[in-house]
Parts: structure tokens; sequence; C-alpha cells
């Protein structure tokens, strides 16, 4: 079944979109990429979806519009990825604009903006939709969900496997080894912290507006890390809760680095680059202490671009084999895209696509909606 996956982030930088194929078995299937296509946001649409992210009052109308335009930019990264329409499904995330994880004083939610329905009328395709919900209903927290498509995509090796996402957030997969005692130990998986958010954020605030990222990290890369105000930031509440565990702007967005950028001193832009760039590294080193060792970390996502960040992680994370995860075949901006053409393909089948292990729920659940084109309800493949 060829399906085709579309990604938009924490970043909110534009849409990544992968068409694959999956065949034979559901949980170890044979896959293969045949098209991708990134296709970025104006610069008007992104500061948008970062300002409402960010609670930045706004009305209903403008919701509206901002729905309108951003399931556009979707549409465009579709077409763009599969011209031919060759798919048999569009599996689209949609653009968070907030998350929230479980607590014990309420449940969950998290909301993916987007008007699937119009998208499925634009492409003339069924899109699956609404990925979390399921998973957010039985108590769990709705993310991450890309580690279940990680342990059906990629062969076990003979010890522990991690792999790191470095989008607007960072987050990790852990996959058991493929022999001795711990072979069918559980996946696991949870968010870390920031990775891009805050650096994205300090680069627009230091440049009054001029950048949008640190490209290829030279901007931290003249500045001095501030140890100690990072080993004092690793003690922080979220970065030393155990999983299973999720976060987004909400937790690490403007509001948190005003407090950081007090906390700097002073305040030099370089420096304060290079201390959260090394504080993102930090928190991921330290996640990766807990239980047995991975023997490699495969790194994935913009924040590969980052020269200054890899090193960081190479410095901190020592003793592990670190390379991007494009040697094993897939690209930096293709593995959450694909993973969500996979959650597309199970979803087709009938099969669950939440991890327990990962996400806390109380048991497994199929995930997605899926909205028809007009006229064709009833009539999927």
């Amino acid at each position: 079944m060829r399906v085709l996956g579309l990604m938009s982030g924490t970043s909110a930088d534009g849409v990544d979109g992968v068409l694959a194929s999956f065949h034979g078995p559901v949980h170890r299937p044979h896959w293969q990429i045949h098209g991708r296509a990134s296709v970025a946001y104006p610069a008007r649409l992104r500061d948008q979806i970062v300002a409402v992210g960010q609670g930045q009052p706004t009305t209903a109308a403008d919701l509206l519009e901002l729905g309108e335009a951003l399931t556009e930019v979707q549409a465009e990264a579709a077409l763009a990825c599969d011209p031919k329409g060759s798919a048999e499904r569009v599996g689209c995330h949609g653009q968070t604009l907030w998350h929230r994880p479980p607590s014990p004083e309420r449940a969950g939610n998290s909301w993916q903006l987007l008007h699937a329905q119009r998208l499925a009328h634009r492409l003339d395709t069924p899109v699956v939709f609404d990925f979390r919900a399921a998973d957010l209903a039985l108590g769990g927290q709705g993310a991450p969900l890309v580690p279940a498509a990680d342990a059906a995509l990629l062969p076990p090796i003979g010890g522990w496997r991690a792999l790191l996402n470095l989008g607007g957030i960072a987050n990790l997969t852990l996959l058991p080894p493929g022999s001795g005692p711990e072979r069918g130990a559980a996946v696991l998986g949870w968010d870390c912290g920031p990775a891009n958010t805050l650096l994205d954020l300090a680069v627009r605030h230091f440049s009054q507006g001029a950048q949008s990222f640190d490209a290829g990290g030279a901007w931290a890369a003249k500045g001095q890390a501030d140890e100690v105000l990072i080993s004092r930031w690793l003690q922080e509440p979220y970065v030393q809760g155990r999983p299973p565990k999720s976060t987004g702007r909400e937790l690490f967005g403007a509001a948190d680095l005003e407090r950081r950028l007090r906390e700097i001193h002073p305040a030099e832009p370089a420096d304060a680059l290079a201390t959260l760039t090394g504080f993102t590294a930090a928190v991921v080193a330290q996640d990766l202490q807990h239980g047995t060792p991975p023997l490699e970390l495969l790194v994935a996502g913009g924040g590969v671009r980052n020269a200054t960040l890899m090193a960081e992680l190479r410095r901190r994370c020592r003793g592990l084999r670190l390379r991007p995860l494009a040697e094993l075949g897939i690209a930096e901006s293709d593995r959450e895209a694909l993973a969500f053409a996979l959650l597309t393909w199970w979803h087709a089948r009938g099969v669950s696509g939440s991890l327990t292990s990962v996400t806390g729920a109380r048991r497994p659940s199929v995930l997605g909606l899926c909205a028809d084109p007009p006229g064709r309800a009833g009539q999927r493949p």
C-alpha cells in the first residue's frame, strides 16, 4: 500500500512529506521511500503559529484563517511529494498549537490544527488525522508517537539502540537489543526537553527578528557555555521527571527563555546561545544515563545541521557512537513524516499504533480518524 505522510513539528518551520509503501508483517513491514518534499511556511504564517502557541490573544476568525492557510501548505507539500496522486491514504499530523500532558489534576489533551476534510477534498484522497486523541483518552501522553514506528522500521542490533530527534523538542527512542537477556524488553521513548525551540526564539530575540535560527550553530560557537548554570537547569522538575513524559512550547517557550536569559550574566548573545545549546545536549546525555547504556545514538531532525549542537552531543555523550540516521536510509527530515505514513497504514489495517510503554496509556489503540473526500465515503481501497 502506498501512503503519504505529512509532518509539521514544534519548530513550526514548515511541512515535511514522505511517500512510502508498506507491505508484509504489520509489526516489521517491508518499506520503501518513493518521494520526499519539504515546504516552508511563509514567514508571516510561521510567526502567527508561534504567537498563537505562545498564548497570544487571537480571534475565532483569525484561528479559522490560520487553519486554512496551514492546511494549504500541507496540500502543497503533498502535491510536491506525490505529484501523480499515487497515495491511497494521506496521514497528516497537523500543526500543534497546544499540548497538555495528563496530570493528577486533569486529563491530557492536545490540539493539532488542520482542516482535514478540506485537505481530503483538495487531494481527492482519504486523510487520516488527529493521531493523538485516542491515546490521550486512554490516559496516555499522546506523545511521542514515533517510537512505535522506529521499532517497526529499524532492525535490532546486538545492544540497545537510541534514536534522537532534534526538532523543536528533543525526544528519544530506545530500542531493545535483538539478542541477549534484554531482547524482549519494551520499547521506550520520551520528550527530553528543548532542542530548537529556545535556540530559535533566542536568535530572533538577539537579532531583533532578522534571523530565525542559528545557521550551523555558528553564533553559539563564538560563545562560552555557563556550565554551572547548565548543571542547575538539569535539576529542574521536568528534566528530572521520569517517563512517560511529553512537552512542547507550553513549557519551553518564550516565557521560559526570558527566565533563562535573566539567569545568564552577562547575557551576551553568543554566550547565551552556547549555554542554551549546551543545555540541550546535556539533557539528552543525562537521560541516556538511565538504564542500560545504548551502543549508538542515531540523530535526525533539523538540529543535525547545527554543528555546534552535534559537537556538544559528542562531547557530553562520551563512549557512545553517534551518527546521522540518514546513514540507514532515512534522511534527517524523513523520520517523522515516514512514521506518520506508517501510522496511517496501521490505521487502514486496524492495527494499534501506540505503545503503552512510551505513552503510559491504559491499553494500545488504533490511532487517527479518517476524512473521506466528498462522494468517496465507504469507497476506500
